[in-house]
């Protein structure tokens, strides 16, 4: 079972989620939250395993709270809802650790496969937005990393393979991609990955990709 706090401002928005989320066996909404700062606090109390994150609320904002409820360093994992409009805030959600982004018009077998995800510890983000949340993110990484004074060590952690899946993750391919790209199986890929994890400190393939991109391994639009 899977226990999830919603958070929108608007509570029709908020009813249609719950109402989506009782109607299978596995999930359990456990709260609501209308505003930024009611999420933090709830979260604290009720420790969901996903928090269901809208980012435009009046107070503190999805952005905000998530950077909050990630810092607390509880279980719980943030899920941001968004919109096409909405891809300035797409970096600072990232930045502020949440683990996936989808579409507020995401069909419901979508959304709770996204839940699902971000339960598990893996990431999700909406196909659609995929591209878009990529370029967006590389206009505010410094385009000249060669000026770097030193590499990052963790990279020199990595083998050689494991640099080369960190720099698969950060072009946003699939476990599935990474195997027919190296001739291996996915079970390989998954142990790569979560080896990379691991070294880089990355909470998830999310995390990963922005510490690619930090490192110059990976740009939009990239063979």
């Amino acid at each position: 079972m899977t226990t999830v706090l919603i958070v929108d401002d608007q509570p029709l928005q908020r009813y249609g989620f719950r109402m989506l989320l009782d109607s299978v066996a596995e999930t359990e909404v456990v709260g609501e939250a209308g505003h930024g700062a009611e999420a933090v606090r709830k979260a604290a109390e009720l420790r969901p395993d996903v928090v269901l994150m809208d980012v435009r609320m009046p107070g503190m904002d999805g952005i905000e709270a998530t950077r909050q409820i990630v810092a607390a360093g509880e279980r719980s994992r943030v899920l941001v809802l968004t919109t096409f409009d909405l891809d300035e805030y797409v970096h600072a959600a990232l930045r502020a650790g949440a683990s996936g982004f989808l579409l507020k018009d995401a069909h419901a077998e979508e959304l709770l496969a996204g839940i699902r995800a971000v339960a598990a510890g893996d990431a999700v983000i909406a196909p659609a937005l995929t591209r878009r949340i990529l370029d967006e993110f590389t206009r505010y990484v410094p385009a000249h990393r060669g000026d770097r004074e030193r590499e990052d060590p963790r990279l020199g952690s990595l083998t050689d393979r494991e640099r080369e899946i960190l720099v698969a993750i950060g072009k946003g391919w699939s476990n599935g991609e990474i195997a027919t790209r190296f001739v291996v199986t996915e079970s390989t890929v998954k142990t790569h990955v979560g080896r990379v994890l691991a070294k880089i400190g990355a909470r998830d393939r999310v995390q990963a990709v922005i510490f690619a991109y930090d490192q110059g391994l990976a740009r939009p639009n990239a063979d």
